[in-house]
């Protein structure tokens, strides 16, 4: 009988992004990289969307991507390999003055 692995991963949502997903602070996806995750999440909940790609469907520049504790951006990006049980928090920048 052949086994399938799932990739099951935690979305850790933003406090202000929580009212597009039900204020739910976490969200399990099943998902092989960032980006998956990321489309998985948005699939779920396409309020996202505009918060989280622009308008050539890439990540915004303001959005940061953690796997853990390491930035994404410094690594693979949004191809980033996910593990079970990886903990991915999305954080946005917080611009100020």
């Amino acid at each position: 009988m052949p086994t399938t692995d799932t990739t099951t991963v935690t979305l850790r949502i933003p406090t202000p992004l929580r009212s597009a997903t039900d204020g739910q602070a976490t969200v399990e996806v099943e998902a092989e990289t960032v980006d998956a995750a990321l489309r998985t999440l948005v699939d779920q909940y396409p309020d996202l969307a505009d918060n989280l790609y622009d308008e050539d469907d890439e990540l915004r520049q303001f959005v940061n991507i953690y796997v853990g504790d390491d930035d994404v951006r410094f690594g693979e990006g949004v191809d980033t390999p996910l593990e079970p049980g990886d903990e991915v928090s999305i954080v946005p920048s917080i611009a100020g003055g």
